[in-house]
C-alpha cells in the first residue's frame, strides 16, 4: 500500500478526528501536531505485523455556514 488516506474534521471545540478511508482506523486530538503523532502511532499499531504505507494524506474538510441576511 502506497499511501492512506485520513479524513480529517476539526471539532467545534477545537479538536480534531481523523477517520482512515480505506482501513478501520480512526483517532483524536487537540492539536494538529498532536493528531499527527497520534495518526502515526495508530498506523503503526494497525500495520504491526504487515508492511505499513509508504505515507499518509491528512485530508482536512471544513465545513462554514454563516449568515446571507
Amino acid at each position: 500500500m502506497a499511501e492512506l488516506v485520513f479524513e480529517v474534521v476539526q471539532e467545534s471545540d477545537g479538536g480534531y478526528c481523523a477517520e482512515c478511508l480505506t482501513e478501520n482506523i480512526f483517532t483524536q486530538a487537540e492539536t494538529w501536531d498532536e493528531l499527527r503523532h497520534n495518526v502515526r502511532e495508530a498506523v503503526a499499531g494497525f500495520f504491526f505485523d504487515q508492511q505499513p504505507p509508504a505515507c499518509i494524506r491528512l485530508h482536512l474538510v471544513r465545513d462554514e455556514v454563516f449568515s446571507v441576511a
